[in-house]
């Protein structure tokens, strides 16, 4: 009897070559590194180097979160990846009424320059690659990283990174926007051509089909939703009067890692293939590197139990072998306890430790593309090829990405997958190792990281230093000229800048943008 994938297409107990009847190789598969990509982006992939292994890190003060990227630099990370706290996320200060209780809980407390200076204290910005997983105000946080460069010597155009500027996935997932879909995207137009003109190695936006996964999205709709929402970002960016060729190749993606491997990898070679098409067939993109769907990895955050919580380590293991054998570009390993809190700095070095393991203990770096011409794989990928397609077939008929989320409906296909995923999880048909089956009498006692709740108090008493210290007059001037830019046409990235520069802080940046374009409100009566 089939079994069936996540995403609810039937996997064949056995395949053979009739699972790829008229199927062409050439069209399918190609060269490593040539059109359709579906072998990789890059001819030699891993065998001239490893992926990048940038490892997810941010909690507390900026000094407490400096102290954690040192320690991981120290111990072999290629990248470092910003997680900011919720406050900042949503465009607040730390000393806000709303931002009580959140203030460095789930990522770094960043309110001004002051603070961007000390998470990036010693560390030279021209020798390390950042990430940054910030979206709504995510142009603020990547020119406070460009102002601590200058301070530090480094030039604009000698920083590499990427900021996820991804806001269409927030209206259907996760929840952390600030502006209506419209002005949203016209600052993330604004930021491409910031960055052409700027900081030219930039990766300008990382559109995520990772949040959309955690929230219980199957592999077919996160890289449909995820590529449908790609689709809109470039026609916003044409429209604005971009060529394609001038901002395609710094775009990238993020997506999860499950512990399916065979599906995962489908996934990952069909979302190329999908991804090099349209971007050839419909936007008429020249530039091969225009064509690459590159892509940043997370091993999934949701398959992760507080149960048994070293039974992760293992989880963890298997999500970054499918993430390497379908070809990513840098990844994420989540730390074992992160069900439960914050990671150790113990459980954060083994969490590193497993990339290194897998980047040089085992083989998967000897060759490319080492499933291509399997027939379950090939096979696979064909299907979620075909289901993706589907997907996005659908949004396009609501009219594309910002019309389908405003009739809520990629967030009703989630979440219609995550209460299938539920109830085959509590009948126990779906096998959930220390939950559902093989579990203890008696969990052993964890003593996880506890964030210190006095921080919101310091980082009130830093913010009232800041204002009193400050050109008030200076502030003002370029809040107004920020909001007189927003009203209009010019890009507003530039007295934005200015503001920062004169330590205006998060919150008052984000404050004078909602004055103009309002915030967003969900419409929940679909």
């Amino acid at each position: 009897m089939a079994r069936e994938s996540e995403s609810g297409l039937p996997i064949e107990p056995v395949y053979g070559p009739d699972a790829l009847k008229d199927w062409d190789p050439a069209e399918k598969l190609g060269e490593p590194g040539a059109y359709p990509f579906t072998r990789g982006v890059y001819p030699t992939m891993y065998t001239g180097r490893p992926w990048t292994m940038r490892q997810y890190a941010g909690f507390g003060t900026a000094t407490e979160s400096n102290a954690r990227y040192k320690q991981l630099i120290e111990a072999g990370t290629m990248g470092l990846s910003v997680a900011f706290d919720l406050p900042t996320q949503m465009g607040h200060d730390s000393d806000a009424p709303i931002a009580h209780g959140e203030v460095g809980k789930v990522g770094v407390a960043i309110d001004s320059i002051d603070d961007m200076r000390v998470l990036f204290d010693g560390i030279p910005l021209d020798k390390v690659s950042t990430s940054m997983t910030i979206n709504a105000p995510a142009a603020l946080l990547l020119l406070l990283y460009q102002l601590v460069a200058e301070e530090q010597g480094v030039t604009a155009d000698r920083l590499t990174g990427t900021i996820q500027n991804d806001v269409l996935k927030e209206y259907i997932a996760r929840g952390t926007y600030i502006f209506p879909p419209k002005p949203s995207l016209r600052l993330i137009a604004d930021i491409f051509k910031y960055c052409r003109a700027e900081i030219p190695k930039w990766n300008t936006i990382s559109i995520s089909g990772y949040h959309m996964a955690e929230a219980g999205a199957s592999p077919a709709q996160e890289i449909a939703f995820t590529l449908a929402n790609g689709i809109e970002y470039v026609r916003t960016a044409v429209a604005a009067g971009m060529d394609v060729d001038d901002f395609a190749p710094r775009l990238s993606f993020f997506f999860v890692a499950r512990t399916t491997i065979l599906e995962e990898v489908a996934k990952f070679r069909a979302a190329r293939r999908i991804w090099a098409r349209v971007m050839k067939e419909e936007f008429g993109a020249r530039n091969p590197k225009s064509m690459m769907l590159r892509f940043h990895t997370q091993t999934a955050g949701v398959q992760l139990t507080a149960q048994q919580p070293e039974v992760n380590l293992v989880r963890v293991a298997v999500q970054g072998l499918a993430a390497v054998l379908g070809g990513t570009q840098s990844l994420h390993t989540n730390a074992f306890d992160e069900a439960i809190a914050l990671p150790t700095d113990k459980s954060a070095r083994l969490a590193l430790r497993t990339q290194q393991v897998l980047a040089h203990e085992t083989d998967v770096t000897a060759t490319v593309d080492p499933f291509a011409g399997s027939y379950a794989v090939e096979r696979m990928t064909d299907d979620v090829e075909e289901a993706a397609l589907e997907l996005m077939r659908k949004v396009e008929e609501l009219g594309g990405a910002v019309n389908a989320i405003e009739r809520g409906f990629q967030k009703q296909e989630i979440e219609r997958n995550a209460y299938r995923i539920a109830q085959e999880t509590d009948s126990g048909e779906r096998v959930v190792v220390g939950v559902n089956r093989f579990q203890l009498d008696e969990e052993e006692p964890y003593e996880p990281l506890r964030v210190d709740p006095a921080i919101e108090i310091r980082q009130a008493e830093r913010l009232a230093r800041l204002r009193a210290e400050r050109d008030r007059t200076a502030v003002e001037t370029a809040l107004s000229a920020l909001r007189k830019a927003a009203a209009g046409e010019d890009n507003v990235l530039y007295p934005m800048r200015e503001a920062l520069r004169a330590r205006a802080t998060v919150g008052e940046v984000c404050n004078a943008l909602r004055e103009v374009w309002g915030t967003h409100v969900p419409n929940d009566t679909f």
